[in-house]
């Protein structure tokens, strides 16, 4: 049995390497030592060999495809969450802008209020023009 197993793998690999000088001296080792009834056997037991390892090929890739899916769309994730906090950042920022704006304008006219409050003199009780000599003559006499 470890002959046939031995030439089995050596013809398998013989095919992944389109060797075909060794393929056809395993093929005779093969007819010469268990018969040509038996070599059906090493044909079918290398195709099924063949295709077990496509198969297991197949499932390899389409696991690594997965794994590079999933580290794409975790990728596509963060990124996602890393521009959502820049936006929500930026509104901040953009909040407290106008925020701060807002207040800086309702300071400078609550100032200009105060300044517009001290620089305005109260009026004086100024007599009409007609009673102005009789208004000053009285202060006179007064002082």
């Amino acid at each position: 049995m470890l002959l046939k197993n031995h030439l089995i793998e050596v013809f398998k690999q013989a095919s992944l390497e389109n060797n075909f000088l060794l393929k056809e001296n395993v093929v005779l080792k093969w007819v010469h030592r268990f018969g040509i009834d038996s070599l059906n056997d090493l044909l079918i037991h290398s195709s099924l060999q063949k295709e077990n390892m496509r198969e297991e090929e197949n499932q390899e890739r389409s696991s690594l495809i997965d794994e590079v899916h999933e580290e794409n769309q975790k990728q596509i994730k963060l990124e996602l969450s890393k521009t959502f906090k820049n936006i929500e950042e930026t509104k901040w920022e953009s909040n407290g802008l106008k925020n701060s704006s807002r207040n800086e304008i309702s300071s400078k006219n609550q100032n200009s209020n105060k300044m517009n409050q001290f620089t305005e003199t109260p009026k004086l009780p100024l007599p009409y023009i007609q009673n102005l000599r009789k208004w000053i003559n009285n202060d006179k006499k007064a002082s």
